[in-house]
């Protein structure tokens, strides 16, 4: 496990946290954003996920340095939805939520929308 940042409490010791659980965060995030279809992953996830390895991070990198992060995701958004608004809601919604939950400063949220659902699949 790659532990990307690392938190110290004096009086209780260290909370570690990885950059997959952040990754993990930023994708789920992203999926509650309405017009979002789906996470969009590289040719390596994809058969990855064909292998049965499904992971919660797919289309997300996590780069992590003192506390701060930096997240690079690919999404797919349903036909008919401003592909602007989406992702400005999407970058909103993952900043928020990476702070909220892990206490870390979110630098950038870089969004690539890599499709569009046409709702028949």
């Amino acid at each position: 496990m790659i532990v990307a940042n690392e938190q110290k409490n004096k009086s209780i010791g260290e909370v570690k946290i990885a950059a997959d659980v952040v990754a993990a965060i930023a994708g789920l995030a992203a999926t509650e954003v309405d017009g979002v279809y789906a996470m969009a992953g590289t040719l390596t996830n994809e058969l990855a996920g064909m292998l049965g390895k499904k992971k919660l991070t797919k289309g997300v990198k996590v780069q992590m340095e003192l506390g701060v992060v930096h997240v690079d995701m690919m999404i797919s958004v349903r036909y008919g939805y401003s592909i602007p608004k989406v992702t400005e809601q999407v970058q909103e919604r993952v900043s928020q939520q990476i702070e909220t939950m892990t206490g870390l400063t979110v630098s950038e949220v870089n969004v690539r929308v890599s499709g569009v659902n046409l709702g028949n699949e």
